[in-house]
């Protein structure tokens, strides 16, 4: 490996390291704001989540189309496309939010686009991450790259706050807007798609997951889609705590929006933990598979989450280090099952449609949790949202410890 290519891959990881931190900075806005903006357009709980809903929907649709699209076009003008989109979706929510109840509808349209726009990130980040990588490598890799969503999602919230206590809700969202735009510059110049593209030779191919007679008896499709059910788990639990704990937080707790917001990036620092132990032990204690990993922390977020349940609401400190507990169980399955696992059980050409299939199955999970959540916290009390994330979480464990298995017998090395 060339000096050359060391630079040229260094150049990359940080720039889709900022792509996707600067996706989430456009988006997690609105977790932070979500008490200001049911105030500002006179909504109650069940009926801001219509909102979150909306772009959930278009996120999940839109990982299907991201990756048909990739099927033409490269990932790094599908990324620079969905950025700018992102960044005109902010401003024009600045722009029509002082029309208060009024604005609802157009803020409502503006979030579905908005999901389209976001879904361009993942697939065509991994995508590119894959091609300048090596399989018994791209566990540890990409254990510290993908701490692109947990500190993304941390940095964005804190940005969004500081820019709601300082500036206002407007601001909120102009603000993060200006912010991916200055990251959209630092893309452009070094998201470099494929080591052939700047003139060095490809990495060898070692074809994904596995023995081929092996692999092709349970078929890439198959493969993806059972992934992608298990994603469904801790995408679900992912979601539902970044959008709804700051609420909670400030509801609950009396805590002001602010405040709320940087208590609530416990969830995304602690996590991004997890995240950077689950590649390195895939890689070193487990020869590069995946799912040992993924089925003994998804046995840790069962308990996180019982014991979030049963003691959560007692304290502001109980609350937080708990949640920086299911942080830490949940995103390094979550982190292994689509980023280095979705490139895991693809070639290099398909690694982009693996984790846009899995993260678009998976993506089905935030969609439900809004609504229910909504329901449930308006309807029936905050507690039973807890014990609803307990039985999401023993799902997603069954599910781990019985795909955990079929690979065992099968010898399929993911």
């Amino acid at each position: 490996m060339s000096e050359r290519f060391r630079t040229l891959r260094w150049q990359m990881l940080i720039a889709t390291w900022w792509c996707y931190a600067g996706f989430y900075v456009t988006r997690k806005v609105f977790s932070v704001v979500k008490g200001p903006l049911k105030e500002q357009l006179a909504l109650d709980d069940f009926s801001v989540s219509h909102l979150w809903t909306g772009y959930l929907v278009t996120y999940m649709l839109g990982q299907f189309l991201a990756a048909a699209l990739g099927r033409k076009y490269s990932s790094r003008s599908i990324l620079v496309g969905g950025m700018l989109v992102s960044v005109a979706c902010n401003f024009l929510t600045a722009a029509v939010l002082p029309a208060g109840p009024s604005a609802y509808w157009p803020v409502f349209a503006l979030m579905a686009v908005q999901g389209f726009a976001q879904a361009t990130g993942w697939g065509h980040t991994v995508g590119i991450v894959a091609n300048w990588t090596r399989k018994e490598e791209r566990g540890t890799i990409m254990s510290f790259w993908a701490t692109c969503y947990q500190l993304g999602a941390a940095i964005a919230k804190g940005l969004a706050a500081l820019l709601f206590g300082w500036l206002g809700l407007l601001w909120s969202f102009s603000g993060t807007a200006i912010a991916l735009a200055a990251i959209i510059v630092l893309f452009v110049f070094w998201g470099h798609e494929s080591p052939e593209q700047e003139g060095q030779p490809a990495l060898e191919d070692h074809g994904g997951a596995g023995p081929a007679g092996q692999k092709a008896a349970i078929g890439f499709y198959p493969l993806v889609i059972g992934m992608g059910f298990i994603y469904f788990g801790f995408k679900f639990l992912r979601y539902a705590l970044d959008s709804w704990s700051a609420l909670i937080l400030r509801e609950h707790f009396s805590m002001s929006t602010a405040n709320a917001g940087y208590a609530s990036t416990a969830f995304d620092w602690i996590g991004f933990l997890g995240v950077l132990a689950s590649g390195p032990i895939s890689d070193y204690l487990f020869q590069s598979r995946r799912t040992p990993v993924i089925f003994a922390m998804s046995i840790g977020c069962v308990f996180g989450c019982v014991l979030l349940y049963l003691v959560g609401l007692h304290s502001i400190v109980l609350f937080v280090v708990l949640l920086g507990v299911v942080g830490f169980m949940a995103m390094g399955p979550d982190a292994l099952l689509s980023g280095a696992g979705a490139a895991d059980v693809a070639d290099r050409k398909r690694a982009a449609l693996a984790a846009g299939i899995i993260n678009g199955v998976g993506s089905a999970g935030p969609i439900l949790q809004e609504p229910v959540i909504g329901y449930l916290k308006s309807r029936v009390g905050v507690d039973s949202v807890f014990l609803l994330l307990v039985l999401v979480a023993g799902l997603a464990a069954v599910g781990a410890g019985l795909f955990y298995g079929m690979m065992r017998r099968r010898g399929i090395n993911v």
